[in-house]
């Protein structure tokens, strides 16, 4: 199906947090209860409409155990967005986030957009981190929170839709250079509308390289 943009997001917290589950279920709709470890890296993509244009989301779903991160790291280049991830009932997971945060910060565009997800809000008995707490972390640090269940689904979707609309906003306010593929954006076949703020040409072509 053609598309207008084309947005990287890469998925990173702690191992077990629920990574996996969150793009299936966005993906495939569907969740599945005992998931592999993720190996280095998995990927997942599907349509969605921002402002009547077809935007495709490119997704990628890192590895959280340490022994992965240098395979992480080389993700960070090129994302668009990041959905940050920990665990409400995991309290250690909460507490990694500010590693997390650097290491996106150090290896990414300053303009990626960055969703701090709390996952896991189904087993709110279980509960070992408010939802204030998440709140507060990323107003600190500039931020989008959201609460997601990947076993119910609750703001799966407006996770990842929330993100992609942020980076659409980006986009008009010329924030992000759309010729740079580097920026995790890449202009589809059903884009028409020239950005004044950039010369036309062969706009988006240059780099050639990553799966669409």
């Amino acid at each position: 199906m053609s598309y207008a943009y084309l947005f990287k997001y890469i998925i990173i917290g702690d191992t077990g947090v629920g990574k996996s589950c969150l793009l299936l279920q966005f993906t495939d709709k569907r969740f599945q209860p005992v998931h592999d470890l993720t190996i280095g890296v998995e990927f997942g993509a599907r349509m969605i409409n921002i402002d009547g244009k077809q935007i495709k989301l490119q997704i990628w779903d890192t590895a959280g155990q340490e022994s992965f991160r240098s395979i992480t790291r080389s993700y960070y280049r090129g994302a668009a967005g990041a959905l940050l991830v920990y665990d409400i009932t995991r309290r250690d997971t909460f507490n990694h986030l500010t590693t997390w945060l650097e290491d996106a910060r150090q290896h990414s565009s300053s303009n990626m957009v960055i969703m701090l997800i709390g996952n896991k809000s189904d087993l709110e008995a279980r509960r070992d981190v408010k939802k204030e707490e998440g709140e507060a972390f990323a107003r600190e640090h500039g931020l989008i929170f959201m609460e997601t269940s990947a076993k119910t689904a609750a703001n799966v979707e407006e996770a990842f839709i929330n993100t992609a609309k942020e980076i659409y906003q980006k986009i008009q306010e010329g924030v992000f250079d759309i010729n740079n593929e580097a920026n995790g954006i890449k202009l589809g076949p059903q884009h028409n509308t020239v950005n004044p703020a950039q010369p036309s040409g062969d706009r988006g072509q240059q780099g050639g390289q990553g799966c669409c």
